[in-house]
């Protein structure tokens, strides 16, 4: 039987020689190859000339791995927005043997996990001088496109043989991996902004004025602002969170544009802040000078500590250690309800296997790994070559800042020239867990409408205080920094237009039938109508009006808890997502044909935001019902204790003194806090209740009972 490829990561070890050499000297592939161990790989990766765009912007962010044998070695740091990028960068490797090449491939780095491929070549190890360092230059070439050009990759490489290495002596490169993975996703700090408002920015349209939006870069993190229509002045209040991977911080590029319909958008100007220049647990409140513009822009930029968060091996766990478990506990006690609000919970996602992956390989294999996400918090597993039946066991910490929160867990296939293939995908609601409960999760589509093939094994843990949950609910929502663009889809449209109508149509019934009984077509109806209206009007009070709404909750959920749940699963929601993932699947397809809607943009952007305006209204009215129908149980206590609030005070305390404390607070709050960003309490409220729609994308799917691994050992006996 041949003898396995095996690869050890050596990274302490100096460099044999510093000396370089322009051409290859006598080759070693005529040499018989030494011992199993034998040869160290020294690569000073140097740099990048003439690279391949990607990015809108006409540059690039590019990385580089080093690969043997499919075996993912190196990866260097991103460089951004350069197409001739220096690393300088050094790398140790040890090799049993030569035979195989070292691959180098080159991506475009882009959050959202779709890293496009810049190009590749490899580097034939046999050919090397031993101990002698060479200088090498490496065209890159996409195998489907060899004629494109895409730069050159700048290597000096030093190949040295070594006696008599013990074998133990180095880690497998897969817990080198690891390691890696973890310290770059692993974030040290969070940057706290607040983008307040913008001062005499220039004016870039005819009518003098501007329709401004900021972007704001740290890293691979983007932010973009919402847009002020027709303003020189304009006053955003928004409030996001970055994270600080360095330690000695980093620089925020931010931009300010002038939005266009129809056209390029305008550059009014550009600023940047240097986080190293800033003190920590501080709030400083930084007035911007545009460059290559006009104008200032006003921040509030906060720099803390890190949250809780950690990647570990599955006998590593928090929960499972008494003494952390109790000082977690102590943590979301009821008794430290005022203590970082921010703080709301612990959540532990234990990511062990999946099962019955789908092939993404035309080996009939995949290299899967797993991305698990809160929010825009976001980190990785290893990879697992050629299995699709991976084992992973790893544990994973977030902290909690709203117990809303849907965790995602994605697995992708690890492509060796291209972006990461996706295999499947689940959405969790963290108010849907079951504690210490290990289950098989069905993986869907990327649109969570259907099933895709697979199964992925978690154990998840929520730990929260419901008082700062409650609380937290009531203040905005956390947008995620990476989101799809929005584009026109019939069936989206249609899906909207749909939703909508059905919203309006529960209005025009209503209406219907009260005008049923002013005409008296059922006089019993009509008559008992009558009778109510007289009684409600002599004695009603405002107390009643959050009072009726209370007596729906209740009624609706006694009926759920005695059997009679009057609610029904959404079928026709469900084959409408099944219709626009067909159609998106097309739209891939032919999306080279279609190219003629560029030519229209301004009608499609218009078209955009009628479908996105029906999907906001019907959103709102079905978040309403689904308040009602108990779909979310702690959202719906929460109403519960809210309209009693509510009804006590209209109850005991007269209208207009109620009407004075919210006009009072309404016209001193900028006085009281200049910066404080303006909220409807409701509505955010409402944004926590999934709509009809996020209730179908959250339905757990039922497993097949063939995916479980006693009966699989069953029907495969020995």
């Amino acid at each position: 039987m041949l003898d396995s490829y095996k690869l050890r990561s050596v990274c302490s070890l100096p460099f044999v020689s510093d000396k370089k050499i322009n051409t290859v000297g006598t080759s070693n592939a005529d040499v018989p190859l030494a011992d199993p161990g034998m040869y160290q790989l020294d690569i000073t990766l140097r740099r990048g000339q003439s690279l391949a765009a990607r990015d809108r912007g006409g540059t690039s962010d590019p990385y580089v791995k080093f690969k043997i044998g499919r075996k993912e070695v190196f990866r260097s740091k991103i460089i951004h927005k350069n197409l001739n990028p220096v690393w300088e960068e050094k790398s140790c490797i040890l090799v049993e043997h030569l035979r195989e090449p070292l691959y180098i491939k080159v991506f475009d780095y882009d959050f959202g996990l779709q890293d496009d491929f810049m190009g590749s070549a490899f580097l034939d190890l046999t050919q090397l001088e031993l101990n002698r360092s060479t200088d090498v230059t490496l065209p890159l070439k996409d195998p489907h496109y060899p004629d494109h050009d895409l730069g050159v990759i700048l290597l000096s490489v030093i190949l040295s043989p070594k006696e008599g290495e013990p074998r133990d002596v180095f880690q497998t490169q897969s817990l080198r991996l690891s390691d890696q993975h973890r310290k770059s996703h692993l974030w040290r700090g969070i940057v706290s902004i607040t983008l307040i408002e913008g001062r005499d920015l220039k004016a870039m349209d005819s009518n003098g004025l501007s329709d401004p939006y900021v972007k704001f870069r740290l890293g691979h993190q983007k932010y973009k602002s919402k847009i002020m229509p027709k303003t020189l002045n304009p006053q955003w209040r928004e409030q996001f969170d970055f994270h600080l991977y360095e330690e000695r911080g980093g620089i925020i590029d931010i931009t300010a544009w002038d939005k266009d319909a129809g056209k390029r958008d305008d550059f009014i100007g550009r600023c940047q802040v240097d986080l190293s220049s800033l003190s920590r647990e501080q709030t400083h409140k930084l007035e911007l000078q545009l460059e290559e513009g006009a104008g200032h822009l006003v921040l509030l930029v906060t720099l803390t500590a890190s949250a809780t968060v950690s990647i570990s091996d599955l006998s590593v766990n928090s929960l499972e250690d008494q003494k952390e478990r109790e000082e977690i506990l102590k943590r979301y006690s009821p008794l430290r309800i005022f203590h970082n609000l921010k703080d709301v919970g612990f959540l532990q996602v234990k990511v062990i296997r999946a099962e019955g992956l789908m092939a993404a390989d035309v080996t009939g294999k995949s290299d899967p790994f797993c991305v698990v996400e809160l929010n825009n918090d976001r980190l990785l597993t290893h990879t697992v070559y050629k299995n699709l039946n991976p084992e992973w066991n790893k544990v994973f910490t977030f902290n909690i800042k709203d117990i809303h929160s849907v965790l995602e867990v994605t697995v992708y296939d690890e492509d060796r020239d291209r972006s990461a293939d996706f295999l499947g995908k689940v959405a969790i609601p963290l108010l849907s867990i079951q504690n210490g409960e290990q289950k098989a999760y069905v993986l869907k589509n990327k649109q969570l409408t259907g099933p895709t093939k697979g199964v992925i094994y978690l154990e998840i843990d929520v730990i929260f205080n419901a008082v700062k949950a409650s609380l937290r609910t009531l203040i905005p929502k956390e947008q995620k920094y990476i989101e799809e663009e929005n584009r026109l889809s019939k069936q989206l449209l249609l899906r909207n237009f749909i939703r909508m109508k059905r919203c309006v149509m529960v209005l025009v019934n209503a209406a219907y039938y009260i005008n049923s009984c002013f005409d008296w077509d059922s006089p019993p109806r009509s008559l008992a109508a009558f009778v109510l209206f007289l009684f409600v009007v002599w004695n009603f009070e405002l107390y009643m009006i959050p009072l009726v709404l209370l007596l729906l909750l209740t009624w609706n959920y006694f009926l759920i808890i005695s059997g009679k749940d009057n609610r029904q699963r959404d079928t026709v929601v469900e084959d409408m997502l099944e219709d626009e993932e067909e159609e998106d699947d097309k739209d891939d397809k032919d999306s080279e044909k279609k190219g003629f809607i560029n030519k229209i943009y301004a009608i499609q952007e218009v078209c955009v935001s009628v479908q996105n305006i029906l999907d906001e209204v019907a959103s709102l009215g079905e978040r309403i019902k689904n308040t009602f129908n108990w779909t979310v149980p702690f959202l719906s206590w929460l109403a519960i204790v809210a309209l009693c609030v509510f009804t006590v005070i209209l109850y005991f305390i007269p209208l207009r003194y109620i009407v004075l404390v919210w006009g009072i607070n309404k016209f001193t709050k900028k006085l009281r806090s200049p910066y404080a960003i303006d909220n409807n309490e409701l509505l955010d409220f409402l944004s926590r209740v999934p709509s009809d729609v996020q209730v179908v994308q959250y339905q757990e799917l039922k497993p097949d009972p063939s995916h479980s691994p006693y009966k699989r050992k069953k029907n495969n006996p020995g």
